[in-house]
Order: C-alpha cells, then structure tokens, then sequence
C-alpha cells in the first residue's frame, strides 16, 4: 500500500538554529534541511516556521548593547531575516530545491481577506515545489498584533493550510513527568491524549534567553492544533535524523493527537452567516452535487448581496434550492463581472486572478 502523502509544518527555535550557542549552525541547520529536502523528494510537502531572525541581526552587527525594547527588537529582525533567508536559500539549493520567504503577523490572520491570502500565498509555493520559509513578521509587529512565539504561529500555519503534522524541534526530548533538566528521575512522556490541567502544570519557561518560547507555548500550540484537526509531535531538534524518524515511525518525543477531523473546518463554514447567494446555472448545480467539483464563474448567473473576498455565501441552484455553502475567492463586485466567464478569462477581465475557481472546493460545504 502507497505511503499517504503529508503536508507537514516545522517549527525550528532559535535553540534549535543556534544549536544552544550565540550563533546561527549552518551545520546544524544543514541537517535539518537535508531532512526537508528529503521529504519533499519522497512527495510530502514541508513548511518552515523559523525563529532566528533576531540572533541573526546580532551575530551580523557582532552582538551590540541593545535594550529589549519593540523598536530594538525589529532592528535587529531587519538586519537578521534576510541573512537567515539567504542562509536557508544556500542550504536548500544544495538539494536542488527553492525556498520562499513568507512573514506573517496576527492581524494578517485575523482578517478574512488577509486569511486567504497566506493561505493562498503558502499552497501556490507548495505546489511549485517550494519550501515556504514563514517568520513572525518582527520588524512591524506590535505588541498588540504580534503572535508573540513562532510555538503558536507554527500552529495558526497548520490550521491555515490544513497541515496533517506539525512537529514542533526543542532542546528538549519532548514533554517530561518533571524537568529533565534539574530532575534525574524525570520520564518521557511519549503521548499525551488530552491536554488537561495535569499535563499544564508539567510546563516549565524557557531558561536560554535566545528564544520567547518555552514548554507553555508548546502546549498552547499542540492544543490549537489538535483542535484543527492536526496531530503535533514535540521532539528534540538535536536528535539525529529525527523529521525523517517522525514520519516514517511515529514514536519520537512526545505526540499530540488530532482531536478532531479536518472536516471540522467545513462545520465552521456552515456556521457562517452567509453574507450573499450565488445563483448558478443547472450544469454547474448538478456537478456540486455529485462531490468533488470547485464552483467555476462560468456557472454563475447572479450574485447577490455586497461582500468582499473571503466572505460565507450560499449557493443556490436555478430553482432557488440551496446547494452549497462556501467562502468566495472574490468579492461581490469582481464576481458580477466574471458571471458566465470561463476561468481562463478571470484575468483579461479583472487584470488580475486569485485563481480558476468562484469557490474552490476544499472551501465548499454541500447542503
């Protein structure tokens, strides 16, 4: 039986780039490429979620007196994010493969339009063969938008774009019974079904001062992410050959179970207000009907209500029968110009495309 593809999401901490010292390993990010680059030759599709841009700005300016305010912070972000990228580049190109730099704060997330946009941004660099390199976006983020970790940015990244496999690289094995650290007698635990308040108090800060991250974000992160249908596995980024050791075994560090079904995500959508109908043609009716079909603009034969891209709607057959609910690729005004246009056309008419599909159909509940 063929091996089921992954779509899998990496979050590397400063910890794990610096290998525990005041400097960006190229050598031990080298290994961790190598990995990705290997999974990707196997035909999964691989994400990185990379902490370092700050140790990077101050291993470049040779570590200046900087206080830890905001503004200081995204200077150092500044200089450090395109010598990290640029790292990364080299590593990759050694295997043949390219990379994509994609910085992301929560306000971009928290918006419909600019929800689908990374959204779209991270899957288009997927299905090029593209390793998508996503960071905080230090040097704008506030206090009040910044995600505040890369912990639980990995995690709103899985949920963005559906990811099977989050793995979370520490300096730690996984989750323990007590510290590893001060305790001798600590144990590994290797699957923690629920999160409950138990397993909150195992938690413990970070003690490294290179990262914002510690075992508390980590859980948050398993949480939603188990919440989005997606398993996490917290696992040591020291340990040899351990991305490759997680897919194809499943019994590294600590595992974090989905607690819910992908199709959880189609729930959310039916519990959208709709914000418009989209009348479609019998054609185009009949073929969502039968699964598996995205809604194209040529099956469109009215648009009603005012909504901008990103926005719930129904659609409704030539008899008024609701068919299907789903989130639109355009707005309400872009829409009553592709009415009965073939997807080919979207761009001569508009002079510009957010792709073939009215509604595409991983964003389509049937009624």
């Amino acid at each position: 039986m063929a091996t089921p593809k992954l779509l899998i999401v990496v979050k590397l901490g400063t910890s794990t780039l610096t290998a525990g010292t005041r400097k960006i390993s190229r050598r031990h990010m080298l290994e961790i490429v190598r990995q990705a680059a290997e999974l990707t030759e196997r035909g999964h599709q691989v994400v990185l979620v990379s902490s370092g841009a700050i140790a990077a700005g101050r291993e470049a300016l040779d570590y200046p007196a900087i206080d830890k305010s905001v503004p200081g912070k995204q200077m150092l972000a500044a200089v450090g994010q395109g010598r990290l990228i640029q790292i990364y580049a080299e590593l990759f190109a050694l295997y043949d493969r390219r990379v994509g730099q994609v910085l992301l704060t929560r306000g971009d997330l928290n918006a419909r339009t600019g929800y689908l946009n990374a959204r779209d941004t991270l899957l288009t660099l997927l299905s090029y063969g593209v390793v998508p390199i996503v960071n905080e976006n230090d040097t704008i983020a506030t206090e009040e938008i910044k995600v505040g970790d890369n912990d639980n940015l990995s995690a709103l990244v899985a949920n963005l774009i559906d990811a099977d496999l989050l793995i979370l690289l520490t300096d730690q094995p996984g989750l323990f019974t007590a510290d590893p650290r001060t305790n001798p007698n600590a144990q590994l635990i290797p699957r923690v079904e629920v999160i409950d308040e138990a397993v909150w108090a195992l938690a413990g800060g970070t003690t490294t001062g290179l990262g914002t991250g510690g075992m508390v974000t980590k859980l948050q992160a398993a949480q939603l992410a188990a919440r989005s249908g997606t398993t996490t596995v917290i696992a040591s980024g020291k340990r040899p050959n351990v991305l490759i050791d997680i897919v194809d075994h499943g019994n590294i560090g600590t595992t974090f179970p989905a607690q819910s079904a992908k199709e959880s995500r189609k729930r959310w959508i039916l519990a959208e207000k709709p914000q418009g109908v989209l009348r479609v043609d019998a054609g185009a009716a009949d073929r969502l009907r039968r699964g598996g079909a995205s809604l194209l603009p040529v099956g469109i034969r009215a648009v009603e209500g005012e909504f901008e891209r990103g926005a719930p709607v129904q659609v409704a057959g030539p008899d008024g029968a609701k068919v299907a609910a789903g989130l639109t690729n355009y707005g309400s005004t872009e829409l009553k110009m592709l009415i009965g246009v073939q997807s080919a056309q979207i761009g001569a008419v508009l002079g510009y495309t957010y792709g073939d599909e009215a509604i595409h159909r991983d964003n389509l509940v049937l009624l």
